[in-house]
């Protein structure tokens, strides 16, 4: 089993909250993360059909045979529990009760709101970051190695090939649970929106075109956004922007939270086809924006993560909020460092807002660049959101 960064975090909210909540999307490592951390702490899965049934029929009962120190996986099947919860931490007053897992937003978030407000910490776990490889000793690989085996817990642990791995995650995961939160019918219109939707991975987002391609309107594309970002399958990177009195971008980017399942659905199979494909500039922006978003997620904080994007095409890839701190990253495949790297940076930094910090994530070896632009090779990402 891999150590994840984010078990530090768990303990410490364990302490402040009587629950500690922990989404994610399948095959993340939620349950691992829980048990492991957690020995002396019951463990209940809500994804086994008798004990569910048992859950819904007398949740009093159910919940006074797991009063304490219980690990609830799946809460999304039970959310009515949560509002029993409640009774129990508020009339014990003791932190550190229980955890509870569950992989769709839409179907927790306004239960948690409701019931658990100020009772209960919240984390995002998303897959294995290169990090964590790293810190278990795995070898260092090359970014379409990364993106091609992706980070997904189970596929690493039983060296599972990637073709095999992602096409069976994409059946049994994610087609499975979208098509049950949007009741659909055709599969192979869903599949072809998904390949559409990698296609434009890391692209400003057109709704009609995507849905005109598809073969939906743009309502049904907004909505299947939304579901996908909800069961943390893409995540949603927002433009940047204040009131700078200039055209900017206010159209979103989406990026896929597994590389390996985005390299699936672009129908990529060896690391040879990944170096050659034409999105190979996308492919190793998604591995940075997501590794990226694991580092703040890893740390339970908030993203605080966007791009920039005017009128005049002059573009951040990667914008970071801390406080009054604005740091911007431009992310760039090559191998070899060119100047040109760090045109926007300099055209950001002088004529739209100033950067406390400047990189430049790329391919190749780090550097210190002039005007305290600082170039990293993708393993070096997340120290930039450490704090």
């Amino acid at each position: 089993m891999i150590p994840r960064v984010q078990k530090k975090e768990l303990l410490t909210q364990l302490k402040e909250f009587p629950i500690v909540t922990v989404l994610g999307p399948r095959q993340a490592g939620k349950t691992t993360l829980a048990r492991s951390s957690l020995p002396d702490f019951d463990y209940v899965t809500l994804e086994d059909p008798q004990t569910l049934e048992i859950a819904k029929e007398d949740p009093i009962r159910f919940l006074h045979q797991h009063r304490r120190k219980v690990i609830f996986d799946e809460i999304q099947r039970a959310p009515h529990l949560l509002s029993y919860l409640q009774g129990i931490v508020d009339e014990d007053g003791v932190n550190g009760q229980f955890v509870l897992t569950g992989s769709h937003q839409l179907e927790l978030n306004p239960a948690v709101t409701q019931s658990l407000a100020g009772r209960t910490g919240i984390l995002y776990l998303l897959p294995l970051s290169i990090v964590e490889l790293d810190g278990a000793g795995h070898k260092r690989e090359s970014f379409e190695e990364y993106l091609l085996r992706g980070f997904l817990p189970r596929v690493r642990a039983h060296d599972q090939r990637p073709r095999v791995a992602y096409a069976s995650y994409y059946q049994t995961y994610v087609e499975r649970d979208v098509r049950q939160l949007i009741r659909l019918k055709d599969a192979d219109l869903f599949k072809r929106f998904m390949k559409l939707l990698a296609g434009r991975v890391g692209q400003l987002v057109n709704l009609a075109s995507l849905g005109n391609d598809t073969g939906i309107d743009a309502k049904t594309v907004r909505h299947w956004l939304s579901i996908l970002e909800a069961s943390f399958i893409v995540f949603k990177l927002p433009p940047y922007y204040k009131n700078f009195g200039k055209r900017v971008t206010k159209s979103p980017k989406y990026y896929f939270t597994e590389p390996g399942l985005l390299c699936h659905l672009l129908g990529l199979e060896d690391v040879a086809q990944v170096s050659r494909d034409p999105l190979v500039g996308s492919l190793f922006e998604n591995l940075v924006v997501v590794e990226a978003l694991k580092s703040r997620y890893n740390q339970g904080r908030m993203p605080n993560l966007s791009f920039y994007r005017d009128g005049h095409g002059n573009e951040i890839d990667l914008l970071f909020e801390a406080g009054r701190e604005l740091v911007g990253i431009e992310i760039k495949s090559s191998s070899t460092y060119h100047s040109s790297f760090k045109k926007n940076l300099t055209y950001f930094n002088k004529s739209v807002q100033s950067l406390s910090r400047s990189y430049i994530v790329y391919n190749g070896d780090k550097h210190e660049l002039e005007g305290g632009i600082e170039a990293i090779p993708v393993e070096e990402v997340s120290r930039l959101f450490e704090q």
